[in-house]
């Protein structure tokens, strides 16, 4: 305690108000995630019901506009930790994000900006011409940006505000980053039910005006309280010293490595970065040739190298030997996030095609309502597992975290294949009552109503919740911390472009099955019609590169060793 007392009496220039900061950074957070997913989280039934955009194609334009907004936080990322600052790409990006809103609003309230309403009949709709199809690209563009500005920020804006080198403080990060995915969860679950409810059974104009009024508060709250924030500055770009190190090592290629790198790499440590002061690891010790000191290297009168694109320090070194670790493990990330698109996309076509009515009254729970089972899932789990489960583990494991951050991917990971198995088996019973029971009419732009009940798609959705509350929390938790301080922005952007190549990959896998699929003896498995398709075959096949990609996932994690700090050392294990 004594310890904690004398590391925040000597910030003398930065006070961290921690929880004071919270209801700007959390409300801001809450009314933009409403805002947002509150109109995202409807699109693909906008698209094909409004905007007349077959399935398949509104599937691709999903997946390729959720790629978009996932891949854009690395730009988004990158600014902020270089040039920037967090506090000013969120406020930039959260009024960008107003300005999208307001125009997705826009293009269902003016007749002119979405093409005619069509009917049951698919065949008779009217496509969107150019105009319409530019209108609603531009206003998409916009949420790109916002995007691109806000998911790299908010959570490591809101770990900014807690001092990270006391024992409370590492804590409170953790359990920041739970409750911060606790509440984002709740908010999910009011937009798909409330807001997607109005949008679909009332009125779309008026449920896409909600949206923007919402992320209009979460401006208002966000600036509010800008004079208590604190605002860590941006220490230029962190890519250039990235640059240096692989530079400086491929310039010593042809240098022997030293017996002893430990001892005798060249050290120089800045005490006023923001980056923790890191330990020697044995991995990729080609890149150590960076920091061996030849005759023909000088150092400055501080210590420093005099040319750093020939002499780097081994700090600079470890920080690039961090980044590089990470690689292997992302690449599961990205695989994982296969598993977790489909079941925002896909679900929500099944929904339609089922038994949607609720108790013995004609009132339907909307399609995309569905998906807030995986969000409540979520929501109801986390303050458990913060709560309960962790501290109860901690006392057998002794890590912050229950388990470690790698364990808690890996349990995402398997249970991402467990649910698309599951998925696979109720699509199966789904379109088996479709085609040997009573059907219940016709969905619109779709074929006929299983009389399965939507209900049978609540344990797939459950099982995704699960995964994601332990393989998203736990990567961005990961990424968090093992990127350098400096770069933790990027290391959030590296979480949400894992997400978009996941969502590319869905995208292109979608169209591949599809054009394959279209004159095979079982039919095309992705048909406009899922009564017509085999959709189980296509969850099957994802099922099994899931549990590939668990296995891939296993030897990555038996390889990892975390970075290891000066300050305080962590456990070497997965």
């Amino acid at each position: 305690m004594e310890e904690e007392k004398a590391a925040i009496s000597n910030e003398t220039e930065i006070r961290h108000r921690g929880i004071k900061a919270m209801p700007f950074i959390i409300g801001n957070e809450m009314f933009e995630k409403l805002g947002t997913w509150g109109t995202s989280s409807n699109l693909v039934v906008y698209f094909t019901t409004v905007f007349n955009i077959k399935h398949v194609s509104a599937a691709i334009l999903m997946n390729v506009f959720n790629g978009t907004t996932f891949i854009s936080p690395l730009i988004g990322g990158f600014l902020a930790d270089a040039y920037f600052g967090r506090f000013k790409t969120l406020g930039f990006a959260s009024i960008a994000s107003l300005m999208g809103l307001f125009l997705v609003m826009l293009t269902a309230t003016i007749s002119k900006l979405h093409p005619p309403t069509c009917g049951m009949k698919k065949s008779l709709c009217v496509q969107p011409t150019a105009s319409q199809w530019a209108f609603l690209l531009f206003a998409l563009l916009l949420l790109v940006i916002g995007s691109g500005g806000i998911r790299p920020c908010n959570m490591a804006f809101g770990a900014d505000q807690f001092y990270p080198k006391t024992d409370s403080g590492k804590k409170s990060i953790d359990s920041f980053i739970n409750w911060y995915y606790c509440v984002i969860s709740i908010c999910f679950i009011v937009s798909l039910t409330f807001i997607v409810y109005v949008q679909s059974n009332l009125s779309w104009a008026l449920g896409l005006a909600i949206p923007p009024c919402l992320m209009f508060i979460a401006c208002l709250l966000f600036f509010t309280g800008s004079r208590i924030y604190v605002k860590v500055k941006p220490e230029g770009s962190p890519i250039t010293s990235i640059i240096q190190v692989l530079v400086a090592a491929a310039k010593k290629r042809s240098l022997e490595q030293p017996e002893d790198p430990e001892t005798a790499l060249f050290k120089h440590f800045t005490k006023s970065s923001i980056n923790s002061e890191l330990h020697y690891t044995n991995q990729f010790r080609f890149i150590d040739r960076a920091a061996i000191v030849t005759i023909e290297d000088q150092i400055n009168e501080d210590g420093s190298p005099a040319n750093p694109w020939r002499l780097c320090t081994m700090q600079q070194v470890e920080e690039v030997k961090c980044l590089v670790r990470v690689l292997p493990i992302w690449v599961s990330s990205a695989i994982f996030h296969i598993a977790t698109t489909q079941q925002q996309i896909y679900v929500v076509y099944q929904a339609l095609q089922s038994d949607r009515r609720l108790g013995n009254n004609n009132f339907k729970i909307p399609a995309a309502s569905y998906t807030a089972v995986s969000w409540l899932t979520i929501a109801v789990w986390i303050p458990i597992y913060d709560r309960l489960i962790v501290p109860s583990l901690r006392k057998f494991t002794r890590q912050e975290g229950g388990i470690t951050l790698l364990q808690r991917i890996g349990i995402g990971t398997f249970l991402s294949a467990l649910f698309m198995l599951v998925s696979a088996l109720a699509e199966e019973r789904r379109r088996n009552l479709a085609q040997t029971h009573p059907t219940l009419g016709y969905a619109k732009g779709g074929g006929a109503v299983s009389s399965m009940p939507g209900l049978w798609l609540i344990p797939q959705l459950f099982l995704s919740g699960l995964a994601e509350a332990f393989g998203l929390i736990g990567q961005v938790e990961f990424y968090y911390k093992q990127f350098p301080e400096n770069m933790r922005s990027i290391g959030v952007s590296v979480y949400y472009l894992a997400i978009a190549v996941g969502s590319y990959a869905s995208g292109f896998l979608v169209s591949v099955v599809h054009q394959t699929t279209q004159g095979a003896a079982t039919g095309n498995w992705l048909a406009e019609d899922l009564n017509k398709g085999r959709l189980d075959y296509f969850y099957y096949t994802i099922s099994l590169m899931e549990i590939i990609n668990f296995v891939y996932f296993l030897v990555c994690a038996k390889w990892y060793r975390y970075k290891a700090m000066v300050q305080t050392l962590e456990s070497n294990h997965p």
